[in-house]
């Protein structure tokens, strides 16, 4: 009788021994579905960084070692004399201020000119602001080397050639950066926009004080885009610039190849020197690239 009756209890709570075992295979259900894709992102990591690793490591080698067989990843004797004559051989200073006025200029323009041209499209109802925003989109059907001729004939006729200037205004206006602003500026309630106009607030307070600050991670995150397209310009700067102390990065690096041979060692040093920026500003701006909270002026 005592034994049957102090067993009964435990028998009879089963439920709570199944409570006790659930979280464990729920979690064990969660670790194996993220074994999977943890593995395939570490290998596309992988895959995408073995090439820049060699790209690095290379730069490291004296020129003799670059091509020796059998080739090898790590330099046996690494030097930094590809890179001290890559910065000695060619104005890399004076390539450096100029590409980094032309960058940021041209960003803070992008930026402006796409959140101004995102907002109006998204917000307000015009079948000519519709139409136009097809026009934006149709420029990016069109590859990039077939508007080079007319942009350059209406640049030179402006009298803008061989200029910082003729370099920066067609740059300015980007489809991307339009089509950006315009999806994420859809994506604000529209009670939003309202309860401001109730309250009084006029069309361009509305827009700078509180379309603006909601719209900034989508403006860093442009920002960063626009600055490593404009840095990593080569075509449009070599065809507007004929004055070498206004060359930019690339155009610099270009010089640095012969006309019969390569110094590879040198050539890598010099890439790598021109990367080093863009590293940097991703590095330091990445944590601001996140979703921004659209809701958080609305009341439930």
């Amino acid at each position: 009788m005592t034994t049957t009756d102090m067993a009964r209890p435990v028998d009879a709570d089963p439920g709570r021994a199944d409570s006790t075992k659930r979280p464990r295979s729920e979690g064990g259900g969660g670790l194996r579905r993220a074994i999977p894709a943890t593995t395939l992102l570490w290998l596309l990591a992988c895959l995408y960084g073995l090439p820049v690793l060699w790209f690095i490591l290379s730069s490291l080698k004296p020129a003799g070692d670059l091509f020796s067989y059998p080739l090898t990843l790590v330099p046996h004797h690494p030097t930094l004399s590809g890179y001290l004559t890559a910065w000695r051989s060619a104005n890399f200073s004076q390539y450096f201020i100029n590409t980094t006025l032309v960058c940021v200029i041209t960003t803070v323009l992008t930026v402006a000119a796409s959140c101004c041209t995102g907002y109006a499209l998204a917000k307000y109802d015009n079948k000519w602001l519709k139409a136009f925003f097809i026009c934006i989109l149709a420029t990016t059907m069109l590859p990039g080397e077939v508007m080079l001729a007319p942009e350059f004939l209406v640049v030179r006729n402006l009298g803008l050639y061989n200029s910082f200037t003729g370099i920066i205004l067609p740059a300015v206006l980007t489809a991307t950066g339009c089509f950006m602003f315009r999806q994420f500026f859809l994506t604000v309630p529209d009670e939003l926009v309202e309860a401001a106009r109730i309250d009084g607030a006029r069309e361009l307070s509305i827009f700078l004080r509180i379309m603006v600050p909601l719209s900034r991670p989508i403006m860093l995150t442009l920002a960063i885009l626009s600055f490593q397209w404009r840095w990593n310009d080569y075509i449009w700067p070599l065809l507007m610039l004929n004055d070498p102390s206004k060359f930019t990065v690339q155009i610099g690096i270009q010089s640095i190849v012969g006309a019969q041979n390569i110094n590879w060692s040198v050539l890598l040093g010099a890439s790598v020197i021109s990367m080093i920026p863009l590293i940097v500003i991703f590095l330091v701006f990445q944590r601001y690239v996140m979703g921004a909270d659209i809701n958080a002026g609305l009341k439930d």
